[in-house]
């Protein structure tokens, strides 16, 4: 096992993204990357919600506007369920490989 002495540092990068390992900063990154990509899913979702809910209201009752507006929330809330499956699914496979990916840096298990 190679052992530095004096880690090279990167001096542009901020606290939070760590300033030690490469491993350690690419956790972060990946970290990082994963809740942005679900929180923007779920702003997304609701926004296409909503705008499913307005087009139902100012459809007038007219046939096309309103399954058109029954598709898009119907579409929304796959899209939802869709992102609290993706989610489920990164809790457990970080639970059985011992791996912690939304919880800040990816810590990968160590032998004891």
């Amino acid at each position: 096992m190679l052992l530095f002495v004096n880690p090279i540092y990167n001096p542009a990068l901020r606290e939070s993204m760590g300033k030690g390992e490469g491993a350690i900063i690419f956790g972060n990154l990946i970290s990082r990357i994963i809740k942005v990509f679900l929180i923007g899913g779920v702003l997304l979702c609701f926004l296409y919600l909503m705008l499913g809910g307005f087009q139902w209201i100012t459809s007038g009752g007219e046939k096309e506007g309103v399954q058109s507006a029954k598709q898009k929330i119907t579409q929304a809330i796959v899209g939802l369920a869709i992102l609290a499956c993706s989610w489920a699914i990164i809790v457990l496979l970080g639970k059985f490989l011992g791996i912690q990916l939304l919880g800040g840096p990816i810590k990968l298990p160590t032998p004891e």
